[in-house]
C-alpha cells in the first residue's frame, strides 16, 4: 500500500494532505520480521499502528526533498508544495497512519490519518507499463534481500540496450566498493527505463528543458550540479512494477551532477566522467543517511540557528568530545579535536572553487571541467594521504557545509573528496543497513 500526499508550507508553516492510496501492483518486497525501524536516522519517521489497539506495525525514518527545501532561502519568503508517498505492507484493517519530524533530535508528531484497506476510493488500477523489468542480479526472493531498483531517465527506446549497459556498468560499480563489494550476495538488483521522446533530461543553466518522463533535472534549488526530481507521482507509478527498497537513476546525460536523499532516491549523470565517483557518493545517502563531509562547494542550504548533534552517523558537532559517537573506532592516544592540515587544504579549495565557479557561469566544455577535478583530486590526495593522522579515526573539523563545528571521522572519504572508498564510520552505518533489509 502507498499513500501519496502533498507537502506544503514555508520556514514557519507546514500542512499535509491526502492525495490518494494506493494498491502497487507487485507483493510487499520486505521482510515481515523486520518492520519496525530501530536506527534513529531522518528527520522525518513514520509509523502504521492497527487503529484498533495502536499496536505498532511498520515505521521507518526517512527524508524528503520538502525538508531540504525549507533550510534554503526561498522558504523564508515563499510556500512550496511537494509530492511524497509512505509505502508500507497492506494492512487487513483499517490503520491509523502517524508522521513524526524531527525538532530538537526528537521526534514530535506533525499529522495523522486513518487508512481504511476496504475503502472504495482506494486505487488498485494498474499505471500505464514503463516496459520490461530487467532483472539485473537476483540473489533470493525479494523478502530475503535489500531491493535496489535503478530507472533510466532522458533515455528514448532506441536507447534502452544502453541503459541496460549502463545499469550493469553501475552495479558492477557500486559492488566493486567496500562494504557493498562484502554484501554483493545481500542485493538483488532490477531495472527498468521508461521510454523518453528526447535523449537527456533538463538543465535550466544550460538552456535545456526535456519532459522526460521522471521529470529529472539539474539546477535543483538553484545549484547547477544538484539532480533531483519533483515528479513524486511519476517516479512511483513507474517504480511500482518493480519489487524494491532503494531507487537509484541514471541519467542520459554528460554534465557532471547527481544528488541523494536517504530513503527516497539517489541519482547520477551516466555518462560524466565522474559517474562512478558521484554514484557511490550520492547512494550513500540514499542507502545510509551518510552526510556530506565536504563544505568548501557551493550548496544552497543556510546554517542552522543553533547547533545540535546531528543524526547522520557520519559527522558530529562534538559537543561533548568525551562522548563521541563513533568513539570505540578511536585509537588511543588520537587527540580529539584531530589535527589536519586544514587551512593548506582550505587555501586550495577556495581557488579551485573560485575556477568552477567562473567555468560554468561562461558554459565552458565539460572537458575543461572534468581537468579542473582531476586536478583538485590530485592535489587533495597528495595534501591528506601524508598527514600523521591520514588513516586514523578521529575528528577531523570541517563537514556538514560548515567550516567550523562540524566534523568528520576520518581526515578522508568518499563523503568529503573525490576518494574512492568510504572512511570506517561509513562502512559500519551502510553494513548497519543492510542488515535491516537481507536475511542473514
Amino acid at each position: 500500500m502507498r499513500l501519496d500526499y502533498y507537502h506544503t508550507g514555508d520556514v514557519s508553516h507546514e500542512v499535509f494532505s491526502v492525495d490518494r492510496v494506493v494498491i502497487e501492483p507487485l507483493p510487499w518486497p520486505g521482510d515481515p520480521a523486520k518492520t519496525i525501524d530501530r536506527t534513529n536516522l531522518g528527520n522525518y519517521f513514520f509509523e502504521v499502528q492497527d487503529a484498533a489497539t495502536g499496536r505498532l506495525l511498520y515505521s521507518r525514518g526517512f527524508n524528503s526533498i520538502y525538508g531540504e527545501w525549507v533550510t534554503t532561502e526561498e522558504a523564508k519568503h515563499a510556500h512550496r508544495t511537494f509530492s511524497e508517498s509512505l509505502r508500507f505492507p497492506a494492512p487487513e484493517a483499517p490503520v491509523k497512519i502517524v508522521l513524526k519530524e524531527r525538532e530538537n533530535n526528537q521526534f514530535k508528531e506533525v499529522w495523522t490519518t486513518n487508512v481504511d484497506p476496504k475503502d472504495k476510493f482506494i486505487d488498485t488500477s494498474r499505471p500505464p507499463s514503463p516496459g520490461p523489468l530487467v532483472n539485473i542480479q537476483k540473489n533470493g526472493e525479494p523478502a530475503t534481500k535489500a531491493d535496489l531498483l535503478i530507472l533510466g531517465d532522458g533515455y528514448t527506446a532506441a536507447e534502452r540496450a544502453k541503459f541496460e549497459n549502463d545499469a550493469r556498468r553501475f552495479t558492477d560499480i557500486l559492488f566493486g566498493t567496500p562494504p557493498f563489494r562484502e554484501h554483493r550476495q545481500d542485493f538483488n538488483v532490477w531495472g527498468l527505463c521508461p521510454a523518453a521522446e528526447e535523449s537527456g533530461v533538463s538543465r535550466p543553466s544550460g538552456g535545456v528543458h526535456r519532459r522526460s518522463p521522471l521529470g529529472a533535472s539539474y539546477d535543483t534549488f538553484g545549484t547547477e550540479r544538484y539532480v533531483l526530481t519533483v515528479e513524486n507521482r511519476a517516479l512511483r507509478d513507474v517504480a511500482s512494477y518493480a519489487p524494491y527498497e532503494f531507487i537509484e537513476i541514471l541519467l542520459n546525460n554528460n554534465t557532471y551532477g547527481g544528488g541523494g536523499i536517504f530513503n527516497l532516491y539517489a541519482t547520477v549523470a551516466a555518462d560524466s566522467e565522474w559517474a562512478p565517483y558521484v554514484f557511490v557518493h550520492e547512494f550513500g545517502h540514499h542507502f545510509a543517511g551518510l552526510a556530506d563531509e565536504y563544505y568548501t562547494s557551493d550548496v544552497a542550504y543556510l546554517p542552522p540557528e543553533k547547533r545540535t548533534e546531528p543524526w547522520e552517523p557520519n559527522v558530529t558537532a562534538l559537543l561533548d568530545p568525551a562522548d563521541l559517537k563513533w568513539k570505540d573506532l578511536v585509537a588511543p592516544g588520537t587527540p580529539i579535536p584531530t589535527p589536519w592540515p586544514k587551512e593548506q587544504f582550505d587555501a586550495m579549495e577556495k581557488q579551485i572553487q573560485e575556477q568552477r565557479r567562473k567555468m560554468r557561469a561562461e558554459n565552458r566544455p565539460e572537458a575543461e571541467m572534468n581537468a579542473l577535478f582531476k586536478e583538485e583530486r590530485k592535489k587533495e590526495e597528495e595534501m591528506l594521504a601524508s598527514d600523521k593522522y591520514a588513516k586514523s579515526v578521529g575528528a577531523f573539523e570541517g563537514a556538514n557545509y560548515e567550516s567550523k563545528g562540524y566534523y568528520r571521522p576520518q581526515e578522508n572519504c568518499i563523503m568529503f573528496t573525490r576518494y574512492p572508498s568510504f572512511c570506517e564510520v561509513c562502512r559500519r552505518a551502510i553494513e548497519r543497513i543492510i542488515g535491516m533489509y537481507a536475511s542473514q
